[in-house]
């Protein structure tokens, strides 16, 4: 469902305040750079090139007008995926319920001195694994806007509860939209930054700090062959 996060225009008063330093930001951020293919192309000897177009992990946001950049949004690192481990030791077999922020695209408007509205769509992928007690579990993730590299101005979290009625995945879509007030004209887009993850705990936070995942079939047992 979406919802309508709004930030106060007291905790963006400082924001109006920050020097004239621009950098030009696509009203499509993505917290992961897809690279370009194209098919039917042709090399330096003219032979065709077979590349296949690689398809977007997630439907793109339709393009909206705005008089300046946008806020950059990205996925914060350390609360990219959601794992829970039971046990004494990290292993595929003590894995609970997972997920992972797989996509995140974005869009904004807004003109003279009107509030910059962001459209976000977040892909998240999840997982039950062989501890994970129950066919559901309700995952938490945030939305933060903040003055960019600097403080918090607002933070709201959501609830996602998920069932894994059909199997041990799910993949589910998230689109929120977000107000950023202004308090005048001069305050674009890229004075902000806006940041997503799941709601984890200092645990979980160590573990993606340190590179270590699971996917989100961790524990999975594949089939046997036939006999």
């Amino acid at each position: 469902m979406r919802r309508v996060f709004k930030i106060s225009l007291a905790s963006v008063a400082a924001a109006t305040l920050l020097g004239g330093l621009m950098v030009p930001l696509s009203a499509d951020a993505q917290s992961r750079r897809q690279p370009q293919t194209s098919s039917g192309g042709q090399n330096a000897d003219g032979s065709q090139q077979n590349q296949r177009q690689r398809r977007p992990r997630i439907a793109p946001l339709r393009r909206n007008s705005a008089a300046g950049p946008c806020p950059y949004v990205k996925i914060l690192y350390d609360a990219a995926r959601y794992v829970e481990l039971t046990g004494d030791r990290v292993s595929a077999s003590n894995v609970g319920y997972t997920g992972e922020i797989e996509g995140l695209s974005s869009n904004c408007a807004y003109e003279g001195d009107d509030p910059i509205t962001v459209h976000t769509r977040v892909l998240f992928q999840l997982g039950r694994g062989p501890q994970a007690e129950g066919q559901g579990r309700t995952y938490r993730y945030w939305i933060a806007v903040t003055e960019r590299n600097k403080a918090v101005l607002a933070k709201e979290y959501f609830e996602l509860p998920v069932t894994f009625d059909d199997g041990p995945t799910a993949s589910v879509t998230q689109d929120q939209v977000i107000v950023i007030p202004r308090a005048q004209a001069t305050t674009s887009g890229d004075n902000f930054e806006i940041l997503v993850g799941f709601d984890v705990t200092p645990e979980m936070a160590e573990f993606n700090r340190t590179g270590s995942r699971f996917r989100v079939n961790a524990g999975l047992l594949a089939p046997s062959p036939e006999q």
